[in-house]
This record gives structure tokens, C-alpha cells and sequence, in this order.
């Protein structure tokens, strides 16, 4: 059965799930202080969890050593208040390196991201993922994108080991996603977590929500936090008027925005990071910084969700 205290803690809807960007200084290197002060304030702003080191968090561009300080100050700053769980990745054996960095580091859970280039077939997949749930004391959660994609009778699967409590989902094809709850409904344990993790998630959050996915990581709520705030509790309570609001106003001209450069998902965030005050860097190579027009509009769309929240027209 799926372990209870970090599936407990991730499945109460009591705010965005907040996916810090990592924080580097004037000379490139990691800048701990800062980051430590915007996982806080994610925290203050009503994070239900912090993912520390994922995709937002530049985790491929982390050295292990670097990638246990992050998670370590993330656990810091968080002081108990909310879990966190932390990226791990690449091949088998380097994945449960990161995994035990993190559970090192005093990390609730793991973020399981996809194998490195390999396409592989469910069976290895099924193994690579089993191998790195049993290498530490963490709860997981498996992620589906790119190269890492199940069949349900393989979320079956994962589902069944004790310490697999959900599946976050980056591909976005609702038709295998329904497939895959109902399968495992059927199949597998009573308690099973699920998230919506497109790099917009509130786009389709209606969607989702009507396959019965609630959860879901928020990469607004970095940089606008009471904005993310606002359509979570939105989405949550059913106010669908409110959600088609933010969505018409600023979530889907977001969506265009980002769409308009390679990297943009993370790179966009960053930069709207550092619009909020708060210097936390540029991105590192093979990512580059938005384009200054971009920039510019990442501004104006700002703007206007504050206005949107507000309740005012924009």
C-alpha cells in the first residue's frame, strides 16, 4: 500500500506546489543565501511543498555536490513547515546517487525525473524506477515526460511498491492519463497521487480536474505567487468563472509567451524571479536568457494579473 505521511501531507489542496528556481551568484557559482530566502518566501506565500531541484530548479545544470546543498538549504528554510521533495535522475546508478544525496540532506520525497536519452522499453523502465524507490528510506513520485512514458499496467506496477505514492504527469494526453487512473483504481492501491506537471499547469487545469487530477505544480506561483494563490483556490472551490478569467487574461497569453523561445519554461520563470526583486541569476548553458522584448512582455503580463486578481479589468 502507498506509505501515508508525505502522500498525506502532498494530497491536502492547501496551496500551489512551489518549484523554486535555483539561485546563482555574479561569479555562476550557487548562491545559497538567496535561495534559501526565496524558498522562504514560497513558504510564506502558502507553498503546500517545495520541489526543490526539478526541472524550474535547473537540476541537470546542478553537480551532485551542488545539488545537496540546494536540497539541504531548501529543508532549511522550509523549517519543517511544508515537505520538500527533490529531483533525481540520469541513469539508475547515478539517480540513486541524487536519491541518497537528498535523503542525505534531510529531503521528505523524490521527484523520479525521466532517464538520461535512452528509450527505453517498460520492463527497463519498470526496473530503473523500482531500483531507485528502493534505495532510500524516500517516498517517490514517478515522472512522466519525454523519454519516460507508461503504459497503465506499468503505473500499475509502480503503484504496488511501497514507497511509489503517485505519478506526475508532463505529457499532457488525457486519454492515456484516464486510462491510467482507471487501471489503477481498479488494480492497484487505494491511495495513489496523481499531478498535472505541464510546464503551464493552470492551462489545463479544468481538463485535468476532470479526470479527477487536482494536483499540480505551479511555475507562476515562483515569480506570482498570490496570482497562483488566487486560481488555486479558484480551481479548488469550483469557481470556474474566476479560473476562465485568469486563464483568458494571463495564464494562456503566458503560455504564448513562453512558447516563443527553446527553454523559455524555466529561463521566463527565472526571469520573472528577478522582476519580483529578488536576484537569483540567469540560467546556465545549454539554457538562455529571454529575449529583452520578451521580457518587456513578461512585465506587462504581470501587470495584469495583479489587475485580474484584483478583480479589476485589464
Amino acid at each position: 500500500m502507498t506509505s501515508a505521511p508525505l502522500a498525506a501531507r502532498l494530497s491536502i489542496p492547501s496551496g500551489p506546489l512551489f518549484f523554486p528556481v535555483t539561485a546563482y551568484g555574479s561569479d555562476g557559482a550557487v548562491d545559497l543565501d538567496t535561495y534559501r530566502t526565496h524558498v522562504r518566501r514560497g513558504v510564506e506565500a502558502g507553498a503546500a511543498a517545495v520541489f526543490a531541484c526539478c526541472g524550474t530548479g535547473e537540476f541537470h545544470a546542478l553537480t551532485p555536490e551542488e545539488f545537496e546543498d540546494c536540497v539541504a538549504a531548501a529543508v532549511e528554510a522550509t523549517a519543517g513547515r511544508v515537505p520538500v521533495v527533490a529531483g533525481a535522475g540520469y541513469g539508475t546508478a547515478l539517480a540513486v546517487r541524487y536519491a541518497r544525496a537528498a535523503e542525505r540532506a534531510g529531503a521528505d520525497g523524490l521527484l523520479a525525473m525521466p532517464p538520461y536519452l535512452v528509450v527505453a522499453g517498460q520492463e527497463g523502465l519498470l526496473r530503473h524506477y523500482t531500483e531507485l524507490a528502493d534505495a532510500t528510506s524516500l517516498d517517490t513520485i514517478v515522472y512522466q515526460r519525454d523519454n519516460a512514458v507508461f503504459t497503465p499496467e506499468t503505473v500499475v506496477a509502480l503503484s504496488r511498491h511501497p514507497k511509489v505514492i503517485g505519478l506526475k504527469d508532463g505529457l499532457g494526453d488525457l486519454d492515456l492519463m484516464q486510462r491510467i487512473v482507471s487501471a489503477v483504481r481498479t488494480e492497484g492501491p487505494a491511495e495513489f497521487l496523481y499531478f498535472n506537471g505541464l510546464p503551464t499547469a493552470e492551462l489545463t487545469g479544468l481538463a485535468y480536474r476532470g479526470i479527477g487530477v487536482t494536483l499540480y505544480s505551479s511555475a507562476a506561483f515562483a515569480f506570482a505567487p498570490e496570482l497562483a494563490q488566487a486560481f488555486h483556490k479558484a480551481l479548488n472551490a469550483g469557481d470556474d468563472s474566476t479560473v476562465n478569467r485568469l486563464i483568458d487574461g494571463f495564464y494562456r497569453p503566458l503560455v504564448e509567451l513562453r512558447n516563443q523561445g527553446r527553454g523559455y519554461a524555466v529561463s521566463l520563470v527565472k526571469a520573472g524571479v528577478r522582476l519580483s526583486g529578488l536576484d537569483v541569476g540567469g540560467v546556465r548553458p545549454p539554457l538562455h536568457e529571454p529575449r529583452a522584448e520578451h521580457i518587456e512582455r513578461l512585465v506587462e503580463l504581470i501587470e495584469q494579473g495583479a489587475k485580474l486578481v484584483e478583480g479589476a479589468d485589464a
